[in-house]
């Protein structure tokens, strides 16, 4: 069945200067959810990118059909388009595009400059998921965790219900890209709220000290929670992101 996609949840693009930036955001979530960074970078003037995951920004049956190998393929043919166009590519991510982009950064080293990750999730505490494996046979879906924000005047455009069996995929790569995060060489810049009701904040601390980066700054969010990219403190994201992406890039 076709799924027509919600108003505010498209990819957008946004043509800049030789610099790239790949956006890439949650599960259940869209680029809605990007689309102020976006709109910061593009200030900034980067060239911009933020492509939709399959199965987000339609109806949650979307996503319950798809798997994580297709939202990696996409990250990675998005990386490849940018890179095409630009001749120095920078990845931003939130929650699970998190794990997205460090893995291009792992598997793709000579087209990402540097990273900068808003509340990646890697893994949860929450044992009921050790449960999963049975779950997903089961039941179709969980409660969404959606628009977790402190800014009551914001909201994320989110699905109000997770795929359990879409849910099991991600967390076997996640698995992978845990393994990975020594291969993760290039700067980073770790956003990590205090309050986050999603993802706990050990993912963060996780990719601080398990990756293979000589350049790692964590900056901690204290008035945020989990969409951090739509909340109290998003324009410290914004800013410190531009000068970060500057940085890294300022040299052949």
């Amino acid at each position: 069945m076709a799924y027509s996609v919600l108003a505010g949840a498209e990819p957008f693009a946004f043509d800049g200067g030789d610099v790239g930036v790949l956006l890439l955001h949650g599960f259940t979530g869209s680029p809605q959810g990007l689309r102020p960074w976006g709109e910061a970078l593009r200030d900034a003037g980067f060239t911009v990118r933020c492509p939709r995951l399959p199965g987000h920004g339609t109806h949650w049956h979307d996503l319950a059909a798809r798997r994580a190998p297709e939202m990696v393929a996409a990250s990675e043919q998005a990386l490849d388009e940018l890179a095409e166009r630009c001749g120095r590519v920078v990845v931003g991510a939130l929650s699970f595009g998190g794990a997205l982009a460090l893995h291009l950064a792992a598997t793709r080293p000579g087209k990402v400059r540097g990273l900068v990750t808003v509340n990646p999730w890697l893994f949860s505490k929450d044992r009921r998921l050790l449960l999963l494996p049975l779950l997903k046979l089961l039941v179709a879906s969980a409660p969404g965790v959606g628009s977790d924000l402190a800014d009551s005047e914001a909201k994320e455009l989110a699905y109000e219900h997770v795929p359990l069996r879409t849910l099991a995929s991600l967390r076997t790569f996640q698995r992978g890209v845990r393994a990975a995060l020594p291969r993760v060489t290039q700067p980073l810049l770790c956003f990590v709220s205090r309050q986050d009701h999603v993802v706990v904040p050990g993912n963060t601390e996780l990719v601080a000290t398990r990756a293979g980066s000589s350049d790692v700054r964590v900056v901690w969010l204290e008035r945020s929670y989990h969409v951090a990219t739509l909340d109290l403190e998003r324009s410290t994201i914004f800013d410190d992101s531009v000068e970060f992406f500057r940085r890294v890039t300022s040299s052949p």
